[in-house]
């Protein structure tokens, strides 16, 4: 836990969630609301199902703390997702926003638990 080949994991993995979930539903979307014919919402849905998992790839076992860690990163790669997909123009409230989230990221992923990753592990 913690080291070079496990953080290029979950990074690698979070990526690739990230891509999968806001790919899917930035498809769906387009068909919605942009009338792209009916098979871009159906690429969607079968990416999002496909989205869905990834997540059990992880090396962390705790559910809640793996999605609020994907949480911090969705909110990051969504902006980028619409800047370079939709020109959606990025402003400071955007990025502030995003490194917020993703030291939040960091604390949550480097946190020192106890080995049953509850708590404090109460040695410091």
């Amino acid at each position: 836990h913690g080291s070079a080949a496990w953080v290029a994991m979950v990074a690698s993995l979070m990526l690739v969630t990230g891509l999968a979930e806001i790919g899917g539903g930035w498809l769906v979307w387009q068909h919605v609301r942009n009338s792209k014919p009916w098979w871009w919402a159906a690429l969607g849905s079968c990416v999002l199902v496909v989205y869905g998992f990834i997540p059990t790839l992880q090396p962390l076992d705790d559910f809640g703390r793996l999605y609020a860690v994907y949480g911090g990163i969705f909110i990051g790669a969504s902006f980028a997702w619409g800047a370079v997909f939709d020109g959606m123009k990025v402003d400071s409230g955007d990025i502030i926003g995003s490194v917020v989230c993703l030291l939040g990221v960091g604390v949550i992923l480097f946190w020192r638990r106890d080995s049953d990753g509850e708590g404090d592990r109460g040695d410091e």
